[in-house]
């Protein structure tokens, strides 16, 4: 692993993978750390939203950020097609998240109009919608949905296959890609970082750390702070049914597969080898009183997964005073933001800065050393 790189990214999940490929995409040599498939990793196990509605309350940024990431995804999805032959399946026609009873859906409306009401926010067309309406676009939904929000920027895709699309371009990239190799230690001479790995040390002249929750051990090696707060979320997995959802919900999608996936649970608990069927069995209950026909199909897989989660929900974009030239990059929608990582969180690295026009918001600094879980990021 002797060798001097322009960049060492650690992580190679899809935050990581994002930024290398955006690096690699500017014609930066480029180093991937990487656990490798051992690792608790939340870009196999996520629910695949491309989403804006309900993003960034109590921190607009993050809405206009979102909103940003979300326009961008077509060209994301064009590039890596061109480039490797993957479509990652991208369907953005609009999202919904429907409401059961008429307290959710007060509760739902009280919530939009504080997302519009927020100074500097983003105007993302979201809306309330009574089942009249919602019909016209999800007609089999059940007669207990008392209504819901719709926004037209929200969509899905096939995260697995983004995640796949973007390791196959690492080799168009020449990018170097070295999986078991966790980071234990990071130092900086001579204006260059030397990063410990059990395999030997990698220097580079810059470094990100998108290392997920483990960001919260690397980054004081250099100067930096990411306060974690990790949660766990379970999925269930239907067997493959017609096509009958073309938007995708908060909850519920069908893939480009034909399966149907329910999840949005959200725990303390971050042992992610244990199902509770007492959570799962709530979703599904959920899932079917929106769609009664669900109750016929047979459930075939279900997982549980440790989602990457900053305190307060809401991303962390950084870069060290004391160890310039190290940058840190944590959030919990890593398939939202894949374009942004790509296209400008790659680009402020290679040029040395990260801009505050653009990420300030995110600095780090707003923790004031504790974190406080009272935002809206998720």
């Amino acid at each position: 692993m002797s060798g001097e790189y322009d960049v060492a990214v650690v992580g190679g999940g899809l935050l990581g993978s994002a930024i290398a490929w955006g690096l690699g995409r500017l014609g930066k040599k480029v180093a991937v750390l990487d656990e490798g498939d051992i690792t608790k990793r939340a870009s196999r196990a996520n629910f695949a939203l491309v989403w804006v509605q309900s993003k960034g309350l109590g921190m607009p940024a993050y809405t206009v950020w979102t909103v940003q990431a979300s326009q961008a995804w077509g060209r994301l999805a064009s590039e890596l097609k061109q480039q490797t032959g993957l479509d990652v399946s991208l369907q953005q026609n609009g999202g919904f998240h429907l409401t059961l009873g008429e307290d959710e859906f007060g509760q739902r409306t009280e919530l939009v109009k504080r997302m519009h009401n927020q100074v500097g926010a983003a105007d993302y067309k979201m809306e309330m919608l009574r089942p009249s309406e919602i019909r016209n676009a999800l007609p089999l939904i059940g007669p207990e949905v008392s209504g819901g929000s719709y926004c037209p920027l929200d969509g899905h895709v096939n995260s697995l296959r983004t995640f796949r699309a973007f390791h196959t371009g690492f080799k168009a990239f020449g990018i170097d890609y070295f999986p078991e190799r966790p980071v234990s230690a990071i130092s900086k001479s001579g204006g260059e970082f030397r990063l410990t790995t059990p395999d030997g040390e990698l220097r580079a002249a810059k470094i990100v750390l998108a290392a997920g929750n483990a960001n919260q051990t690397l980054a004081p090696m250099v100067g930096l702070y990411a306060p974690m707060g990790p949660t766990r979320g379970q999925v269930v997995v239907t067997e493959r049914t017609m096509p009958f959802l073309p938007h995708p919900l908060t909850t519920i999608r069908q893939t480009d597969e034909g399966t149907v996936m329910i999840g949005d649970s959200k725990e303390d608990e971050l042992n992610d080898r244990v199902l509770k069927p007492s959570i799962s069995g709530v979703m599904a209950d959920r899932a079917q009183r929106m769609f009664p026909h669900l109750s016929r199909l047979n459930v075939v897989r279900s997982w549980s997964g440790i989602r990457v989660m900053p305190q307060d929900g809401f991303p962390i974009y950084d870069q060290s005073e004391t160890h310039p030239g190290a940058f840190v990059a944590c959030c919990h929608s890593g398939v939202t933001l894949a374009s942004n990582h790509a296209f400008e969180i790659a680009r402020m690295v290679a040029q040395g800065a990260l801009e505050p026009e653009l990420v300030g918001a995110f600095s780090a600094s707003r923790f004031g050393g504790a974190g406080a879980a009272n935002g809206s990021g998720y």
